[in-house]
This record gives structure tokens, sequence and C-alpha cells, in this order.
């Protein structure tokens, strides 16, 4: 049987589904969770990790673990990979920002003591980092819809995100797959996109062109701050403004894992259209 947190989070909500497709026996946890959001046959526990959740199943053979903003911030590391220690393996949904951003609380610090108590754990052990999400740019939704614009700062500095359902498939692979213990993996999209090109690839996906608006750095903090704390905004302003070339470089870790080359940015948009229209 194999947990996994965040279930009806962006990676966790595809990765309980092709566990489910695969035959495996599966526990989606979540704070809010029904029948509803999962296959049929999945089993859902609601349950805080920042809690004491005494409903956990015992002895699962893997866990997937995601560290949400709660946790990241605040969350007791060691307390929380102690409710899994008896599991089979544990797969840790951590940060590209331990390795290019170990100074920051939010990106580097927070994550680095997670993967630190799940090395501890004596479990086996793997621990996914990837970069940017594509999936980010749900944030445009709203004014797609109501005006056909996106703005963001930083407009020519390209990232390779990466889409979240590929996260989950090397997610799937590790936690049932032999030749992942112990091994860190930093996963990437397979090239750098700009915040114009991804607006460009959204306006594609819905047949209609988008305006791309130039924000400051001061403006973009403004309207981070109304939904991350500080420290989060601010470093994750430097990486989209002064990535370093860690954070530039497509890794080869989905394609030496998956066997095929990540899902493009434009991918993710024409998945995802209907968000926007």
């Amino acid at each position: 049987m194999i947990v996994v947190t965040g279930a009806t989070g962006n990676v966790g909500r595809t990765l309980v589904r092709i566990l489910a497709e695969q035959g495996h026996e599966v526990t989606a946890v979540s704070r809010r969770i029904t029948n509803a959001d999962v296959p049929p046959g999945v089993r859902t526990i609601s349950a805080d990790l920042s809690q004491s959740p005494a409903d956990l199943p015992s002895a699962p053979d893997a866990v997937f673990l995601l560290i949400g903003g709660d946790l990241m911030m605040a969350g007791d590391p060691a307390r929380v990979v102690a409710q899994f220690a008896d599991s089979g393996r544990i797969v840790l949904l951590s940060s590209q920002g331990v390795a290019t951003r170990p100074d920051s609380l939010s990106h580097g610090k927070a994550f680095a003591a997670f993967e630190q108590a799940v090395m501890d754990s004596g479990t086996d052990w793997t621990i996914l980092r990837p970069g940017g999400f594509a999936s980010n740019a749900y944030a445009w939704v709203s004014s797609v819809r109501t005006s056909r614009t996106i703005a963001a700062p930083f407009a020519e500095v390209g990232l390779p995100v990466i889409d979240p359902d590929d996260i989950a498939a090397v997610a799937a692979t590790t936690l049932t797959q032999p030749g992942h213990t112990k091994a860190i993996y930093e996963l990437t999209g397979p090239a750098p996109t700009t915040p114009r090109e991804r607006a460009a690839a959204i306006g594609d996906a819905i047949g209609e062109p988008i305006t791309f608006i130039d924000q400051t750095r001061e403006e973009a903090r403004a309207q981070m701050l109304t939904f991350m704390p500080a420290p989060v905004a601010d470093t994750t302003l430097d990486i989209l403004g002064t990535p370093t070339l860690r954070e530039q470089t497509v890794s080869p870790d989905v394609q030496k894992i998956l066997g095929r080359t990540p899902a493009t940015f434009a991918d993710w948009a024409k998945r995802n259209a209907t968000a926007f229209h």
C-alpha cells in the first residue's frame, strides 16, 4: 500500500491517479479530501500533518511526502517524518533551492531540514528537487479570463519550469520501482522559457492573443504578499529575476527516469487551456 500526502494538489492528484491505474492500493491524505476527489477504490484520510493524526496507515510499502507551506515554514521535520518511519520507502518532494539557495529560509533551509529528517528516518528514501512549476501560471487565470492580459516581472529571464504531471510520473516510478534508494533528483522542464514566452503559449492554447504587461519587482512583490510570506516572496523573486546558472540549466533526470523528454510549457498550457477560457 502506498500513502500519498498532498493528494489533492497539482502533483498529488495526478500521482494518485497514476498509482491507482497501475493497480496499487493507495491511501490519499489531505487536509480536506472526499471520495469524489480520488479514483474509485482509493482510500481517503483527512489529516493535517502539522498535528499528530492517529488514523494514518501503519507500515505502508511507500509514502510520498509533500511539504506544504505551513509545514515548510513552521513544521517540526523530525516529528512529521516520524509518522512514516515504519514505511518501506519515503519519496520526499523537496526543492531545487536546497542546492541553489541554501541560505534561504523558505527554499533552502526549511526543505533541507525535512531532507535531513528523511535521511535520518531509517527508511529507504528518495528526494525529488523540482525547480519552478508550470502550474504557477494558474496565478494568471483571473487576468486572462477578464482582460486577456498577463502581468509578470523579468519578462525576458528564462527558467526550465516543469509540468507537475512529470513530477508525479517520476514520483510514481521512484515509489514503485527499485534502483532509486538514496538518490536525489533535480527535476526541470526541457528548455528555459521566459514569462513573455509562457504568456504567448497560453494565448496559443486558448486561441486568442494575450497582452503581456511588464511588472516591476516591487509591483510583483506587493501582489505576492497577498498570498505568501515575505521570505518566500523575496526568494521567489530572486530566482525569477537573477537565477543561478544551475536554476537555468536543464536537468537530465526526468529523461533518465521516465525514458522520455519532459513536457514543454506549451504542452502544459494546451492540456489546461480550459482553466484560462
